[in-house]
Order: structure tokens, then C-alpha cells, then sequence
């Protein structure tokens, strides 16, 4: 394991604790803070407009400021955030420094660190069967850390706590960041070009992948699991306790599944491994609303837990290998941002068909996730990847 690759997944862990921490008290302290249910939204959608806008402010101009340079800023950020959050500033300047990307609504977020995590995975020198393998590694190392920094969220919330953490956090990670070997670079471009950006060559697979991955995260966000934690309680009162032992061990069987999923993509191709792991796991969650007892319910979602994260590491790892070095900053910016953007509308939605029936949400998710599935083979599945004829590496 390179030097890169130990930094990054130090950093990833680190973070992943400290986003646990705060996903489960944040909204509890600015509660506590005396803000609104409205101001309360408001410092959320400051968050996630800022991770949106710093994604895009990556795919732009990423490589030219340097992956080193702004991973640190991003961390340094993260060190003003909880500074902020420490000292109960008025609510414009903490909506001002979560504009800059820095923190995550999610235990697990797909915001600016990952755009640029994923880049310098990819750019480690080896072949892309050697890169899912890292991006399985990666995701399992997110998916613990975060489990274990929202155990720690159970603690009572405290605003000079979670300051605290953000802080040592931020600190830690810029100067993990300054650890990190020159090769996590790209070459300099030249004067005038378009590197750093999307170019025309790879803009229109981009925007395609983009807008599938677009779709795929709205039809997840209909099953979020706060929504299915409550489903589960309304359709067969299900207690916390059997959900939260249900949730951990989703989490173990994903955890399982991220590592899993670099074997299966070395055998039968990335592509295929993306789509013929998901469509089952899609046909499972549509069977989820249609058994009539609890148990049977937590069986399909367990089930389904052991192959419905085998594509997010070969989807990193896909969008990687399908455009050149100079470009997978940009690639990865727009892609992740795609997601980022869709899903919120998904609970919402949930929200409002449940009135027409309690299965729809489900149906719907399972249908629109398996019309992505097919609609990504059908559009990729003639495309051969760069990496299949040469490494995954940057050329220098």
C-alpha cells in the first residue's frame, strides 16, 4: 500500500468520525441554540449548497490550485467550522462557513473531500483492478469510522464538544494533507489549455453518466433509513430496538459487500459488476412492502444489504478509468455533485406517496433504480474502458 493511499484512508476515517459526531448532534445543539425549525433548514441547505458549490468549484479549478493544496483548505475549513460551532456564533456566520463545503449533512458524505479522494486513488500508478480495490477498502473504512463516530453522537450534545472535534479533525487532516507525495498531482497544463476542466472530448460522457447517477441517487433517496426506520414502525411496529439492531447489521453486511465487490468487478468487469449486483438488490427492496410480517421484511433488507453497495466502489472506480488523467477531477466533481443534488427531493416525495399507499415508495425506488441499471449497460456496455489497454496511472 502506497504512501497516497495510507494518507487517504487515514484522513477518510478521521473525517468519517468527526461527520458521525456531527450528524447526530448538530441539529440537537442548534435546537438547544435556540434557533427556528426554519433557521434550522436553513444552516442544513447552507451545508449542502456549500458541498455542491465547492464540488463544482473543484471540477473548475482543482488542479490547477493543486489536490494537496486544496485538500488542506477544505480541512483547514473544516476547523473554522467547528471553531464556529465552539463558540455559538449568530447564525449568518455559520451559514457563511458551511457554505464552503467543508461539513457534511450525511455520516457518509459524496461532497468535495470525496471528489478529491477519489482522484488521487486513481492516480496511485496501477490498473483499475487494482483501484476498486482500493475504492472497496475506502468505503468499508468510511461506513466503520462513521458508525463509530455516531456512537459517539450518542453522547449528551454539547456545541463545545463538537467544536472540539471538527477542530483537531480539520487540524489533523491539513496536515495529513501536506503528507501526501507529489504523484497525487497532475502534470502542469500547458498555458491555455483546458485541463482541470471537462473537456468537449469526455464532456458528453461525463453529462451522460452524471445525469444516470442523477436519477440512481433520487430513487435511493425515496429509501433513506430514517424513512424505512419509520415505514418499518407504522407498517408493522416495529420497535427502535429492532431496527437499530436490523441497521447494524445492514451496516455489517455493507461493509462486507464494499469488500466484496473488487473480487466480483476482477472477474467479470466493473460494468457488469454495477449493474448485475444491483438489479437484484433493486428487486428486493420492491419485495420489502409486499411481505405480509417483520420478520420477513428484515430478512429482504438484510438481503439485499449484501449486494446493494457492490457498485459504489466500481463506480468510482468506472468513472476513474473512463477519462484521462487531466480530467478525473473534473469528472468526479460532476458526477458526485449529480448525486448530491437529486437525492434530497427522494424523502420528500416519499413523504407525499405514502398517502396513496405505504408500498409506493418502495415499488418506485426498486422500478426507477432497475430503469438505471439498464439504462447504464445499454449506453456503456460497448465502451471500453482507456485502463483495459493501458494502466490506470498518470503519465508523467
Amino acid at each position: 500500500m502506497t504512501r497516497a493511499v495510507r494518507v487517504v484512508l487515514a484522513s477518510q476515517a478521521l473525517r468519517a468520525v468527526g461527520y458521525g459526531v456531527t450528524a447526530v448532534q448538530l441539529g440537537a445543539i442548534l435546537r438547544a441554540g435556540g434557533l427556528a425549525p426554519v433557521e434550522v433548514g436553513l444552516v442544513l441547505a447552507a451545508i449542502v449548497a456549500g458541498s455542491v458549490t465547492a464540488s463544482l468549484t473543484l471540477a473548475q479549478w482543482g488542479d490547477r490550485i493543486g489536490r494537496r493544496r486544496a485538500y488542506a483548505a477544505l480541512y483547514a475549513a473544516l476547523a473554522c467550522c467547528g471553531v464556529v460551532i465552539a463558540s455559538g456564533a449568530p447564525l449568518w456566520l455559520l451559514a457563511l462557513v458551511a457554505m464552503t463545503g467543508a461539513l457534511s449533512t450525511e455520516v457518509i458524505e459524496s461532497g468535495p473531500f470525496t471528489t478529491l479522494e477519489q482522484v488521487m486513488l486513481a492516480g496511485t500508478g496501477t490498473h483499475h483492478k487494482g483501484i476498486v480495490r482500493r475504492f472497496g477498502l475506502y468505503n468499508a473504512v468510511a461506513t466503520v469510522a462513521g458508525a463509530a463516530g455516531a456512537l459517539l453522537g450518542t453522547l449528551p450534545p454539547d456545541r463545545l464538544v463538537l467544536g472540539g472535534v471538527l477542530v483537531v479533525i480539520g487540524t489533523v487532516g491539513a496536515l495529513l494533507a501536506f503528507e501526501l507525495p507529489a504523484t497525487v498531482e497532475v502534470s502542469a497544463p500547458p498555458p491555455g489549455s483546458a485541463q482541470g476542466r471537462t473537456p468537449a472530448g469526455s464532456r458528453p460522457v461525463v453529462t451522460r453518466l452524471a445525469a444516470l447517477f442523477a436519477v440512481d441517487s433520487l430513487a435511493g433517496g425515496f429509501i433513506v433509513q430514517a424513512y424505512v426506520a419509520y415505514w418499518l414502525g407504522l407498517r408493522f411496529g416495529a420497535t427502535t430496538q429492532i431496527i437499530g439492531i436490523t441497521f447494524a447489521a445492514v451496516g455489517v453486511l455493507q461493509t462486507l459487500s464494499f469488500l466484496a465487490a473488487p473480487i466480483v468487478a476482477g472477474r467479470i468487469g466493473l460494468l457488469p459488476t454495477m449493474v448485475f449486483t444491483h438489479i437484484p438488490s433493486n428487486l428486493l427492496l420492491a419485495a420489502v412492502p409486499l411481505v405480509p410480517t417483520l420478520p420477513a421484511a428484515m430478512g429482504l433488507l438484510l438481503a439485499r444489504a449484501c449486494l446493494s453497495q457492490m457498485d459504489i466502489p466500481t463506480r468510482q472506480a468506472y468513472v476513474m478509468a473512463l477519462v484521462p488523467p487531466g480530467e478525473r477531477t473534473a469528472a468526479a466533481a460532476v458526477t458526485n455533485t449529480a448525486r448530491y443534488v437529486t437525492r434530497p427531493a427522494g424523502p420528500a416525495l416519499a413523504g407525499l406517496l405514502q398517502s396513496f399507499g405505504l408500498a409506493l415508495p418502495f415499488l418506485i425506488a426498486g422500478a426507477t433504480k432497475t430503469g438505471y441499471d439498464l439504462a447504464l449497460w445499454q449506453t456503456f456496455r460497448q465502451v471500453r474502458l482507456p485502463a483495459d489497454r493501458e494502466p490506470l496511472a498518470e503519465r508523467k
